[in-house]
């Protein structure tokens, strides 16, 4: 059963801390959000990163003074319970305790997750109903998120479903920011369909998608998905690229764990059907035995980029409600 706590009036604050910008709110217990403050850059050294997430949590708690909790959804490798960062796209953001520093800077109960566990959280407790359940988030890279009977599924110290770094391509040519060759994210993620895009524009210059590209012939993948969605076949051909290495990291989501719904958010995700479609034809092609089984729903998510944070929250409050002492 999903778990829901009692609307009680109880708060939380929720950060979400990517690797270009900090976002934060608050949020009841059952989900709605009560307040929220301007995202803020990122810093890229440690102590800067804290004294931003100090200040913001200090602004929430001036004007929402009965907060009982606070949740942090922050990318990279976060061991659970600990709460400790191990590594992130920050370089100087590693190896930081970030679970303790919070409870004694603030005094409350904390809960730090990963930002894409934290995301699935959110939309499980929120926006879908589904018991067992797989996130996958695609954007500037690509990570996911797993409920399995109701319940966040870590793994043995909180790093599981790092999709992103699943290997599709051994004997490819892409190297992962990981090190690693092989992995889905420089075959799925925005970078990878901006790199597309590029290519693209170089192959057709008189193309639109090299009309989009600045002056060193680069083009996003959001100015790929515009132009998609303006009709421009090249652009869709490069989502069509992107939906298929997709399809094939969801279908091993789904052959490990035979999950009855499959959730796709992220900023690259707001492509729509253009991205889903081709990967949906991906993923039935490439899952065990399509044919004899009932393949589980590939929807879009159905919250917004604020996911990350309220899902903290949640799992904040939730947290809480099972230990109240807000012990390890």
């Amino acid at each position: 059963m999903r778990p829901r706590l009692p609307d009680d009036g109880r708060l939380a604050i929720g950060l979400d801390i990517g690797g270009t910008k900090i976002a934060a709110g608050v949020v009841d217990a059952e989900g709605r959000v009560t307040d929220r403050v301007p995202a803020v850059p990122c810093p890229s050294d440690q102590a800067t990163i804290l004294k931003s997430v100090s200040v913001l949590i200090e602004a929430l708690r001036y004007r929402n003074p009965g907060v009982a909790a606070v949740g942090v959804g922050a990318a990279g490798l976060v061991r659970w319970p600990e709460g400790r960062v191990l590594t992130a796209p920050n370089t100087a953001y590693h190896d930081l305790p970030l679970r303790r520093l919070l409870q004694e800077s603030t005094g409350l109960p904390a809960v730090v997750e990963n930002d894409a566990n934290a995301a699935c959280w959110a939309e499980y407790r929120l926006g879908n109903s589904a018991a067992h359940m797989a996130f996958v988030t695609v954007g500037t890279g690509v990570g996911g998120g797993l409920v399995l009977a109701g319940r966040p599924f870590r793994g043995r110290t909180g790093i599981a479903t790092e999709i992103g770094h699943m290997i599709v391509d051994p004997h490819g040519t892409e190297r992962c920011g990981c090190g690693t060759v092989g992995c889905l994210e420089p075959l799925a993620s925005g970078r990878a369909l901006g790199r597309y895009g590029s290519a693209a524009a170089a192959a057709e210059p008189g193309g639109a998608l090299a009309a989009l590209a600045d002056g060193s012939g680069r083009v996003t993948g959001e100015a790929v998905s515009a132009a998609a969605h303006a009709g421009d076949p090249a652009a869709r051909a490069q989502l069509e690229r992107l939906g298929h290495w997709l399809g094939i990291g969801v279908a091993t989501l789904v052959n490990l764990f035979d999950v009855e719904l499959v959730v796709i958010g992220g900023g690259v995700a707001e492509a729509g059907e253009l991205l889903l479609a081709p990967l949906r034809a991906s993923f039935a092609r490439y899952v065990t035995a399509a044919a004899h089984r009932e393949l589980p729903a590939v929807e879009p998510a159905r919250l917004g980029p604020e996911a990350g944070w309220i899902g903290a929250a949640l799992l904040a409050l939730d947290h809480e409600e099972e230990d109240p002492a807000g012990g390890q």
